[in-house]
């Protein structure tokens, strides 16, 4: 169903496929506001300086001048750039707002972004996200990286998506592991242990040899901890058994664990111990987590984020948080392109109502206003054709029902895919439920 955009990098979604993204949206946010999320959004627009203060992405943030400028911004930090995510607005937001918030500060937010890489399956240049996060003041109790597991959980569930897999690990129990090898170049090995799936373990072994100076042993033992994947707690003892020590580890397996035992107890076989989950930004602290479709891991993750300690910072306090961000325009370009998940009609509107003739227009409003006033979508045909014509322009809508006024002022409704017509008050009349509302869903097959 999902077309080629004519810009590349830039998705225009059809009625009915805006329906599905439009869908995946509220189903979000019905569920980030049953868990006390509130709605925030900030500017499209940063500065330079903000935008780049976590990492050299520079080559990936669209600039923005006006046409006539005649230097380029790039080398300042007070030019105005478009956000590529929404976690650094966030980290800005929470630091510029703190003293009008209230702390733990429980957020969720759906906006554009903007990235300038190359398009390609899953990869726009302009994309929405969907965001979730919690910050504190000063410190965040470890349960909110338990909690945001099992919220992203359910919202995952609750979506037409089919089978997924929350993928956590936790940057600790990583980076403990690694300096308990002798390892001091944590980042370092977690750059490259993050390169996994991409290039393989012979390469990434390579790479921790050659860049890092590992051994041998070394880099066979960070391998061997990057293979430890389990649905419950086992993963602890599948870690010790690999003859490493280091405190660090043991509080990282302590909070990877009490992750996985919530998640086993309330989101039975959607969340796995991963330990090859490294998440390469640095501003990671603790828990991370990925999330793939099961049967479309080449699309990549499909909702990712982590803890982060000082990402919000006035330089005297630190805003600690955690979050994740579903990548709403990829999760929806690959059930579009896989026909998976349609929209039941291409418009709201569930019913049509009928002109006799040009003077009953002002009756057809009372109708259409009747139907409107109990949460019914209608609309009002604009001419008096033949009714032959109205219905078959209420077919090629998909509008499914179409509403007949006869000159007595009587009422009768026909439900166009079945040819069934009866006698209707638009009082109380009411379709049923699956056509009060434009469904999305798996597609319903064809008849024989």
């Amino acid at each position: 169903m999902a077309r080629k955009a004519s810009l590349s990098g830039f998705p225009e979604w059809l009625p009915q496929e805006r329906a599905v993204e439009q869908h995946v949206l509220d189903t979000l946010r019905r569920i980030f506001e049953l868990h006390g999320f509130a709605n925030i959004e900030t500017r499209a627009v940063e500065t330079v300086g903000q935008l780049l203060r976590k990492g050299e992405i520079d080559k990936e943030v669209y600039g923005l001048s006006r046409l006539a400028a005649e230097e380029s911004a790039k080398n300042d930090p007070n030019a105005l750039a478009l956000h590529f995510d929404l976690t650094v607005p966030f980290a800005r937001y929470v630091v510029e707002n703190a003293g009008h918030l209230a702390f733990p500060f429980r957020r969720y937010q759906m906006q554009k972004v903007w990235r300038g890489e190359r398009p390609q399956d899953g990869r726009f240049r302009e994309f929405t996200q969907a965001d979730i996060d919690v910050v504190g003041d000063g410190e965040l109790p470890f349960r909110y990286d338990v909690e945001l597991a099992l919220v992203i959980a359910e919202a995952l569930s609750a979506l037409p998506i089919g089978d997924f897999r929350l993928r956590v690990n936790n940057r600790k129990l990583a980076e403990g592991f690694y300096l308990g090898l002798g390892l001091t170049d944590t980042a370092g090995v977690l750059r490259s242990i993050d390169k996994l799936e991409k290039i393989g373990a012979e390469k990434v072994a390579e790479l921790l040899k050659t860049e890092l100076g590992a051994t041998d042993e070394q880099a066979a033992a960070a391998l061997s901890l990057a293979q430890i994947c389990t649905q419950d707690t086992s993963f602890v003892e599948q870690v010790r058994a690999l003859g490493v020590a280091h405190p660090l580890m043991e509080e990282g397996l302590d909070e990877l664990r009490q992750v996985i035992e919530a998640a086993v107890l309330r989101a039975p076989g959607k969340v796995v111990a991963d330990m090859s989950i490294a998440r390469g930004l640095d501003y990671y602290t603790g828990t991370v987590y990925e999330t793939v479709l099961v049967g479309h891991e080449s699309l990549g993750s499909i909702c990712s984020g982590g803890r982060y300690e000082s990402l919000a910072s006035t330089g005297k306090k630190n805003y600690p948080g955690v979050g994740l961000s579903i990548g709403v325009t990829r999760l929806v370009s690959r059930l579009l392109a896989e026909n998976s998940v349609v929209a039941a009609r291409s418009v709201p509107s569930a019913v049509l109502v009928t002109l006799a003739n040009d003077g009953s227009w002002n009756d057809a409003q009372d109708v259409a206003a009747a139907l409107r006033s109990r949460g019914i979508a209608c609309e009002v045909a604009a001419k008096a054709e033949k009714f032959g014509k109205q219905i078959k322009y209420a077919d090629k809508r998909g509008i499914p029902f179409v509403w007949f006024t006869a000159e007595d002022g009587t009422h009768e409704v026909k439900d166009i895919r079945t040819g069934a017509q009866e006698p209707a008050d638009p009082s109380v009349w009411s379709p049923a439920a699956q056509d009060l509302a434009n469904m999305v869903g798996a597609p319903v097959p064809a008849s024989a």
